[in-house]
């Protein structure tokens, strides 16, 4: 698996992938949480950016994402931070140096004015949106108007953490809802299939996360709420 099997130890030794008993915004009883705010340093946040931009760079050489994309975008709050920790990274170690940009939650009405923040997008510019986990795509939705008031741009795609694989509006993952409503791929570093193929019965600094009892939980929260 490398960097992906690397990533799932760097989120359970950051305190960001947890297991036990977790209600989620949508009510669901899951036996696994994602709490992206548990990443509190400089060095979580280098390293997780280097996680994003190998995951970028993958999907360049294979051809999924465009060479030629030239802006990062975070949306507010989440997305600001993996969007410029992921240009750094995709800089500094994979020799590509983007753009980034950002809004806020409210357009400011002085100095240079307007609600997006750092590079300048102009039409034609191919962006990618950075996100930490997608649920029902609603940040993404809530993104799009943005982007295109801002210049006609072409959307890459959707680069995030972790896939949940959970079903979206319909009964289909939010990723397939986005990629057929909106013609938007999305990208995630790993898969919840991934989590559990890396840590089954496999210890992380000497402790087994995910044991019989917990793949049963949760290959049963994926038969009731997910799609595969």
């Amino acid at each position: 698996m490398g960097y992906k099997r690397e990533f799932i130890e760097f989120m359970v030794r950051s305190g960001v992938l947890l297991f036990g008993e977790f209600t989620t915004k949508s009510g669901r009883q899951s036996p696994y949480f994602i709490n992206t705010g548990n990443y509190r340093t400089g060095s979580q946040a280098a390293r997780l950016g280097g996680f994003y931009a190998r995951c970028i760079a993958d999907h360049m050489e294979r051809g999924d994402i465009s060479a030629e994309t030239a802006v990062l975008f975070g949306p507010a709050y989440k997305g600001i931070p993996l969007a410029v920790a992921a240009a750094m990274a995709l800089a500094e170690k994979e020799g590509r140096d983007l753009g980034y940009c950002f809004n806020r939650k409210e357009a400011k009405d002085h100095g240079e004015g307007g609600n997006l923040v750092g590079c300048p997008l102009k039409d034609g510019d191919r962006v990618l949106i950075i996100e930490d986990v997608i649920t029902a795509g609603t940040a993404v939705r809530e993104t799009l108007p943005l982007l295109q008031r801002a210049a006609k741009v072409r959307i890459e795609g959707l680069v995030v953490s972790v896939d949940r694989m959970e079903r979206g509006r319909g009964e289909k993952t939010a990723i397939q809802e986005l990629k057929e409503e909106l013609g938007i791929p999305t990208y995630p570093i790993v898969t919840v299939r991934d989590v559990i193929d890396a840590l089954y019965n496999r210890p992380v600094d000497g402790k087994i996360l995910i044991d019989d009892e917990v793949r049963q939980r949760m290959e049963a929260y994926l038969k009731q709420y997910c799609v595969e």
